[in-house]
This record gives C-alpha cells, sequence and structure tokens, in this order.
C-alpha cells in the first residue's frame, strides 16, 4: 500500500485586493508538509494553479522552491505538479531538469515527455508519454501510474487535439485520449491514478460555481466543463484542482475529488474549511480517502451590522481575519463612523453602505450578476440602491444624452 496526498491551487503570490498573503502561504504550505509527514505520505500530488498569475514574483518563486523542497524530504518523496489556467506553461517547467533530481516533476505541456531512467534518490521513471508517467519508488513493489492533465488553452488543445468544433466532439476526444494511456498502461498490477486541473461534473448534474478568484475554463468551442465518464475506469482515483471547494463530484468508478485550496482567495469562499486529502491505494483496489483540514491563514468573513457599537465589538473579538463589512444606514456612512471602523481592524477588504429605503421598498442593491446588463438599467439600479428611489425621466434623459455623447467619442 502507498500513501498519496493531494493539494492544489496554492496560487502562490495571490493577493486579496491591496492585502499580501504570502506569509499565510508559508505558514500553510509548512502545514501540509507537516500534514504529510505525520501521515508518512509516500508521493505528492499538486493539481495545478501553483502560482496566480504567469509571471509571479521573485518571492512566490522563492517560496515555491523552499517548499517543494522541504515537502520532497530532500528528494525521498517524490511530487507530480501540473500547470493550471492561472500558471505558464513554460515557467512551470524551466526548472524541471534540475528539480527532477530532487524527485519533483514538473508537467505544463500536452507534448511533454518525461525521461525514463533512474535517478540517484532511488526513484526511477519506469515508462513515459506523452500525458503519462510511471514510476516505481524504492520501498514500493508495485508501479505508480499517473494520467498528466495540465490545464490547456485553446492553442494548445488544437496543437494536441486538431480542430474541435463541438463540446461534445471536446469531450470524446478528451476522454479518448486518456482512455488510450489506461488502456496501454494501466492494469491491475499498479498503482493508476489521474491528475487533471479542468471543470469536471457528472453529466446531467448542475454545474459546480467557480470561485470569485477564479478564471473561469472556457474550453475548445465554449467547453464549460468535463464529465466524470471521461476518467478512464481503470483509474482508482482523480484528484483535480481548479475549484477552491473540498468536494468529490463523483464516484462512478473512482472517487473523482477536488482537494480545494490551502486558503480561502475570495469572499465566495467565506467559511469554507481548506482541505488537503491523503488517499491510500494499492493495485486492484477501491481506495480509501480522507479530507484533512488546514488551520493556517486568515479566515474570510461577510458580516452586517447597522449599529457601530455591534460592529467594533465583533472586530475586537475577531482581530485575526479578512472582512467584507456592510453597514446598514439611512445615508452614507459618516465620516467619523467610517473612521472609527476602519481604525478598529487592520483586515478590512470592503466597507460597503447599504442604503435603508425609505419608502419601505426592498431594498435594491447592486449584484455581482448585473454587471452584465446595459448601462441605462445599471444606473436604475444604482440610483434605487443609492438614493432609494427611481430616477424620474428628466434625470434619466440626460444620462442617455451623456453616453451616448460619449459613445460618439
Amino acid at each position: 500500500m502507498i500513501k498519496i496526498l493531494h493539494t492544489a491551487d496554492w496560487h502562490l503570490g495571490k493577493r486579496l485586493q491591496e492585502f499580501s498573503r504570502l506569509e499565510e502561504q508559508k505558514l500553510v504550505l509548512e502545514e501540509i508538509q507537516q500534514i504529510a509527514d505525520r501521515e508518512e505520505v509516500d508521493l505528492v500530488l499538486l493539481a495545478g494553479d501553483i502560482f496566480d498569475t504567469f509571471n509571479p514574483s521573485h518571492e512566490a518563486v522563492e517560496l515555491l522552491y523552499k517548499s517543494l523542497r522541504r515537502l520532497s524530504k530532500g528528494g525521498k518523496r517524490p511530487i507530480i505538479a501540473i500547470s493550471g489556467n492561472h500558471d505558464s506553461t513554460q515557467f512551470v517547467e524551466a526548472p524541471d531538469p534540475l528539480a527532477r533530481e530532487m524527485g519533483i516533476f514538473f508537467y505544463g505541456k500536452y507534448d511533454t515527455v518525461i525521461p525514463t531512467g533512474k535517478l540517484d534518490n532511488g526513484i526511477e521513471i519506469t515508462k513515459s508519454a506523452t500525458g503519462f508517467v510511471e514510476m516505481k519508488l524504492p520501498e514500493v513493489d508495485f508501479p505508480i501510474r499517473i494520467i498528466l492533465a495540465p490545464y490547456a488553452n485553446e492553442v494548445s488543445m488544437k496543437t494536441y487535439l486538431g480542430e474541435v468544433d463541438r463540446e461534445e466532439e471536446f469531450r470524446n476526444l478528451m476522454g479518448s485520449k486518456w482512455c488510450e494511456i489506461a488502456d496501454q498502461y494501466c492494469d491491475e498490477n499498479g498503482v493508476n491514478l489521474f491528475v487533471g486541473h479542468f471543470f469536471f461534473m457528472k453529466e446531467g448534474e448542475k454545474p459546480e460555481a467557480e470561485p470569485e478568484s477564479e478564471r473561469p475554463i472556457l474550453h475548445v468551442g465554449g467547453t464549460q466543463a468535463l464529465f466524470t465518464r471521461n476518467i478512464p475506469s481503470q483509474i482508482q482515483y482523480a484528484a483535480l484542482g481548479h475549484l477552491h471547494r473540498y468536494h468529490a463530484v463523483g464516484h462512478e468508478h473512482c472517487p473523482v475529488v477536488y482537494s480545494s485550496s490551502p486558503l480561502a482567495y475570495s469572499f465566495s469562499e467565506a467559511d469554507q474549511q481548506k482541505q488537503v486529502v491523503t488517499i491510500e491505494a494499492e493495485p486492484g483496489k477501491s481506495v480509501t480517502y480522507t479530507p484533512v483540514g488546514l488551520k493556517e491563514g486568515r479566515p474570510l468573513y461577510r458580516k452586517t451590522f447597522d449599529k457601530l457599537p455591534d460592529t467594533l465589538e465583533w472586530l475586537e473579538a475577531n482581530p485575526y481575519c479578512f472582512v467584507e463589512l456592510t453597514y446598514i444606514t439611512e445615508s452614507s456612512i459618516e465620516a467619523a463612523t467610517r473612521k472609527a471602523i476602519m481604525k478598529a481592524h487592520d483586515g478590512i477588504v470592503n466597507l460597503i453602505p447599504q442604503i435603508k429605503n425609505p419608502q419601505g421598498r426592498e431594498n435594491t442593491s447592486l449584484q455581482v450578476e448585473d454587471l452584465g446588463k446595459d448601462m441605462e438599467s445599471l444606473f436604475k439600479l444604482f440610483y434605487e440602491s443609492d438614493k432609494g428611489q427611481e430616477p424620474n425621466e428628466e434625470l434619466l434623459t440626460i444620462f442617455k444624452e451623456v453616453i451616448s455623447q460619449n459613445d460618439e467619442a
């Protein structure tokens, strides 16, 4: 039996508006390393979105290399890391020749083939192909096979698959590629794994909402999601990245699991318990997997208050967090009130006024989904939210004249 740790979506270097998260990321990666050591993990799978941008900062890159070196136990514990939609494939794969000597394997492009051979640390790459690697660990008497499915943009997908126009054709082609690999390499004499950074869902079910901090994944032909049935039947565990909430998408023939991000990166993730997943696997048998909660990092909260003493009391009682605070008021938030709130806590990301409606009608605050509406509708919503009533015809006429002049310019 081997023990595997599944993690994803580190987003190193990510900020929460003006707030750096780097110190929290250092702490939570140390916690992940401690979990791997405590659980005596043999292999780590990092399922994409290693960095938050294509051009990460020097500090983020340094944190990755130092963290992976510790997590790999100086090369004794192999790590498979694929790229996600936030990562530059070239940047992720750049250190691979050196990192491989430490048992760290970066995989970002579908035409990459990991070289076979035995490393000084005893780890041996026994078989390799595009989108696949088989390895043998020194103290394990069976091979570990991994289908590698990093995120790929439209250009990369067309290079790998050819022209694909329809969603179903895309799914079928991806599924058939993975099945070809599994049929060739994945029998019951080894442990068979899948690691991917895609939007997976069970066919016929409503898609999981992507977090606010994520760029939506758009595949060739506008495909939004792959189906769990596209994962080959030989696979015993599918380790996924992209969605930041821990959950299993399905168990049709194996667990298909999003491990979650190690920190909450947007307020849509407020109150989520962040996890890594440990998996126990052996050839020809169902795996067992266990989520392990992470404790480090500042939690994110969305709170609403209508009285200043209550606001200050809560802020004082919860100093170590980030908060999006909505304050209910008759008009705008007074300067003295705003100053008292902001002075009381160093983690207030947003302070949002919610204006009471003097007519007693239901409040009409702007929502994220409203941003797709036309300019006139947005102006009406804003005016109602700010003034508690609809704009009159004279004001609407002036607004239309202004935006028409901007269009002509």
